[in-house]
């Protein structure tokens, strides 16, 4: 290259071969071989490298991915092979058809072999290439002209810029769905709220308009990724059988590929899948709206051809919708176990996701004004996981001219009637009744019994209910003075009832120190924050005679949870729940505080588990951690020394990798713990 040194040259083509590795171990095999910071410095080398000598800088280089110029609008794409739809079956009758009429059109008594794939609630996509080099990527359009968006595609890091190895095609496309994974979305989201700026109401919306950005270092901002699901025209690549080896061929050239997809046969197998799938659903960190079946064998899906429209090979079998719309009927105050108020939109009962709704969260008074829900109107309802339903927008062109009353802030607790307050800076509003308050204590008690804390066996929420009711029980401390005389007085409470919830209260006094502290329900403590401060200061006692600064001293506590024990500790009310309950028996042994580094061959060093392990449970692998000296946290942070991830992992896996940690497979920490 003219007038650039050789060795320049060389390392910079060097450097673009190396950072397109990594890309493609990080993002399609999920394999990541260098920390964070380590990209980070290799990308930067390359960076200071083509800005020192601009003749260096190719558009395939890892840097062009962002930085390029708007684009002044969208010109048309033509596909060279039609994007076809797939028809869509919502029952096992529906999709036992389609593997008929397979059959039948085949000529086939046997089983089909389907590929059976996730279907991404995304935005289809078509990536061509020549020569191993992205040259243009377009939207599905009318299936047959698109648009041209390869500005905003090359910023995705799961789209390959360059192909790996050299077997590929000199000219073929991929397909593939892009989407934004919900951590992403989640995210993003609170960006956008915080600047003011338009949020999106759910994470195919936010691929759809971040795939669509003129400007791609706006597109670059958003976390978009991609699955890539098959060929264009599978006879561009020479040799293949199947729509499984397709896949195959794909990822060993550096495509991301859904792990998710296997095989299935026949009509049994399809639906043995979806079940799975359905059962996984909540789980995944991105949205599916059904699975896909695919003929596996390219002659014989040559053979079925397609309609108009669709192809005779393959369908995509829907799950129920996650979204729905219905009216609201009121919103309404719930005050929670900390106090907090909640508004609740009280709904006209909805079918979402395959369960009756009837209330859906707007989580607080923030969120309420910026939804603007209002009763009386339409609203678009989600329900994702086993979360409480949520109210994803308002039809605000369905609102009643004359129903538009704006909710306001309770000043006084709906429940007992006690002011509300609101620190400034603060989305959360609280009641400040504290054990004054029915709706607490409640909920105070049912989690003081919880099998976590107390484990208090038989004391469930309506029996809570009625001692709360009837005045036997004000207090946690209360529970421990309570009479068979007391309990045969209530509802569906028998002898035999009685003596065994009595003989549950008097094994729960034998606890231990973190469960106690859990039991109590201080803000933001939870099992792992409990048992840090339990081996940080040995007992009760010495931690409250801790200052913030002390208590910070213990492993994953910060000023914030610091501050919020210090209140608990400081409350009278409290102190004498405390006291009561040593009265009434209860025992919580103080141990020895830790006054020097936990010995051991793991020895200072913290662990996150992620994931389904296989053989053996996460309890158990806590537990062979913390024998060998180490640490089991909760939570990722730049402290952490290892994220072991099992089947199914979530967000932490994600956040582990952006911070350089880590990361060990369930063979690796076996090893690690002596083999076995």
């Amino acid at each position: 290259m003219s007038g650039i040194p050789d060795k320049v040259a060389e390392r910079a083509a060097a450097l673009r071969e190396e950072i397109d590795q990594h890309n493609y171990r990080y993002h399609a095999l999920s394999e990541p071989k260098i920390s964070d910071r380590e990209y980070d410095e290799l990308f930067r080398e390359l960076t200071e490298l083509e800005a020192a000598h601009p003749e260096l800088v190719v558009p395939q280089s890892p840097t062009q991915r962002v930085g390029s110029a708007p684009v002044a609008g969208f010109a048309p794409a033509e596909h060279e092979a039609p994007m076809l739809s797939l028809d869509n079956g919502f029952s096992d009758e529906e999709i036992g058809d389609f593997d008929r009429r397979v059959r039948e059109r085949l000529d086939e008594a046997g089983p089909i072999s389907y590929a059976a794939e996730p279907k991404l609630d995304g935005v289809a996509i078509a990536l061509q290439y020549v020569d191993g080099e992205l040259v243009r990527a377009a939207t599905r359009g009318d299936g047959r002209i698109g648009e041209n968006v390869t500005h905003s595609a090359r910023t995705i890091d799961s789209v390959p810029l360059c192909l790996q190895g050299s077997d590929y095609p000199q000219r073929f496309e991929v397909r593939g769905e892009v989407f934004m994974p919900h951590d992403g979305f989640e995210a993003f989201n609170e960006r956008a709220r915080a600047a003011g700026e338009k949020v999106f109401a759910n994470p195919r919306n936010a691929a759809a308009g971040s795939l669509r950005q003129l400007n791609p270092e706006v597109a670059a901002t958003r976390p978009l990724d991609i699955f890539i699901y098959g060929l264009a025209r599978p006879a561009d690549v020479e040799g293949l059988s199947g729509h499984l080896e397709s896949l195959k061929r794909l990822r060993e050239w550096g495509f991301k590929i859904n792990p998710l997809a296997r095989l299935a046969s026949g009509a049994e197998g399809c639906l043995a899948y979806y079940r799975e799938i359905g059962e996984l659903r909540d789980e995944l960190s991105y949205d599916i709206d059904g699975v896909v079946y695919k003929v596996d064998r390219f002659a014989w899906q040559r053979e079925l051809g397609q309609v108009s429209r669709a192809p005779r090979w393959a369908i995509a079998h829907k799950y129920p919708a996650q979204e729905q719309v219905t009216t609201v009927e009121a919103v309404e105050w719930q005050v929670g176990r900390t106090g907090a108020l909640t508004p609740v939109a009280r709904l006209k009962p909805v079918l979402v996701g395959g369960v009756m709704v009837s209330n859906a969260t707007l989580h607080n008074i923030d969120e309420l004004s910026r939804k603007d829900v209002r009763a009386g109107d339409t609203v678009y309802v989600r329900r994702a996981g086993d979360v409480i339903p949520e109210v994803v927008r308002v039809a605000l062109d369905r609102r009643p001219p004359k129903r538009t009353r704006i909710p306001r802030l309770p000043s006084t607790c709906p429940a007992c009637g006690s002011d509300v307050e609101r620190i400034e800076g603060e989305a959360v509003a609280r009641c400040t009744g504290g054990l004054d308050c029915p709706a607490q204590r409640k909920e105070a008690l049912r989690h003081f019994v919880s099998r976590l804390a107390m484990d208090i066996e038989g004391l469930g929420t309506k029996l809570i209910d009625q001692l709360v009711e009837a005045k036997l029980v004000e207090t946690p401390a209360d529970i421990y003075r309570l009479s068979g005389e007391q309990l045969l007085g209530l509802e569906r409470m028998g002898e035999k009832s009685v003596k065994n919830l009595l003989q549950s209260i008097e094994k729960s006094k034998q606890t231990t120190l973190p469960r106690l502290l859990y039991a109590l329900g201080i803000r933001e403590v939870g099992e792992a924050t409990a048992a840090s401060l339990s081996e940080q200061f040995g007992s009760l006692e010495a931690v409250q005679r801790a200052d913030e600064a002390a208590l910070q001293a213990a492993p994953d506590i910060g000023p914030i949870v610091a501050g919020h024990i210090r209140a608990f500790l400081r409350q009278p009310r409290n102190l004498s729940v405390i006291s009561r309950l040593k009265e009434y028996g209860v025992n919580w042994p103080s141990s020895e505080p830790l006054t020097e580094p936990a010995k051991g061959k793991l020895a200072g060093s913290t662990f996150v588990l992620t994931g389904t392990l296989s053989g053996m449970t996460r309890n158990e692998a806590k537990s062979r951690i913390q024998s060998m000296g180490g640490k089991v946290s909760s939570s990722i942070s730049g402290k952490t020394s290892y994220v072991v991830v099992g089947d199914s992992p979530g967000s932490k896996a994600e956040k582990a990798r952006k911070l350089g940690v880590t990361e060990l497979s369930e063979d690796e920490l076996v090893e690690m713990l002596g083999g076995t």
